[in-house]
């Protein structure tokens, strides 16, 4: 019995002795895990470029394309002479729409609309009389834009050509400029050629339509025409005549012949003072030009070459 026993125990213990050795076999040891070192990152790598609106982060939604389209169209009708075809101000002096909240905050049109009907008159900005469809479209339009902006202070058209502004009928300027402007300047005279002498039509444009204006006096419409003139006749008989360097309420002063200069005193018609201006009646026309005469006039001028 005990000589049984002891057989049993020797093979019990050959068995525990084998057993460690085999499982290390059967099922080797996973290795450690070797730690993955973190990413190198460039220093000189700019952030993700944020897209979708003035403020970083905002986002539009995509705006419906052919009620864009009709609100752009709309919008040249309209807004364009005071607000500019990129909505950063036009020539009649409406405000920068890209630095509006108005134009920046507006969601569907509740914002916008309620200014093209009237809401700001008396902050300067007038009804204009198009129906609410065509207004929420005018809004949308808006919004296009505005969701175009990359980065804040950069303007929609950065990087493009500009618009032309070459918008007008080259027929009506030229029968305007029979009406308005053929008693002064002839296009086959003191203007012939200009197009070519003047190759930018923005140029030319600004050249004629500031010819009026009194810090451009000594500019003309037409180049080689002659600075302004006066002629002084004082209490005595005596005059003096010269070219125009100054007149005010109080005083006149004119360059004579030999390039001297002299002032005379005003007070009231004492001395009668007679101006000669050549760019009087562009001044005279200032207030009466309508942004369709300017576009078609400067359109007439451009085929002047």
């Amino acid at each position: 019995m005990s000589s049984r026993m002891n057989r049993c125990v020797a093979f019990c213990a050959v068995i525990l002795q084998a057993w460690p050795l085999a499982a290390f076999q059967a099922a080797p040891p996973t290795p450690p895990a070797v730690a993955t070192p973190p990413a190198t990152q460039d220093p000189n790598a700019r952030p993700p470029r944020r897209v979708g609106g003035f403020v970083p982060g905002q986002q539009r939604p995509p705006e419906d394309p052919v009620e864009t389209a009709h609100g752009k169209t709309l919008y040249d009708i309209n807004c364009r002479s005071c607000h500019g075809a990129d909505l950063r101000g036009g020539d009649m002096g409406g405000p920068n729409l890209l630095r509006s909240q108005v134009a920046l905050s507006d969601k569907k049109g509740e914002l916008i609309v309620p200014i093209i009907h009237g809401a700001r008159q008396a902050m300067g900005m007038p009804a204009i009389g198009i129906s609410t469809p065509d207004a929420e479209a005018v809004a949308m339009f808006v919004r296009s834009v505005m969701g175009t902006i990359g980065v804040q202070g950069m303007p929609p058209s950065a990087g493009r050509e500009p618009p032309s502004i070459l918008v007008g009928n080259a027929d009506e300027g030229k029968a305007y400029f029979a009406t308005k402007c053929a008693g002064c300047h002839s296009a086959t005279g003191d203007l012939a050629g200009i197009a070519s002498k003047i190759s930018d039509a923005r140029v030319l444009q600004t050249r004629w339509v500031g010819a009026g204006r009194r810090n451009e006096r000594r500019r003309s419409a037409g180049p080689g025409a002659p600075p302004p003139t006066a002629k002084i006749t004082l209490p005595s008989g005596e005059t003096v005549s010269g070219t125009l360097a100054h007149i005010d309420n109080f005083l006149v002063t004119i360059k004579l012949a030999d390039e001297s200069l002299r002032s005379f005193r005003r007070d009231g018609d004492n001395p009668k003072v007679e101006v000669n201006d050549p760019v009087e009646a562009h001044r005279n026309l200032l207030g009466q030009y309508t942004d369709k005469d300017i576009h078609d006039v400067t359109a007439y001028l451009v085929t002047l070459k």
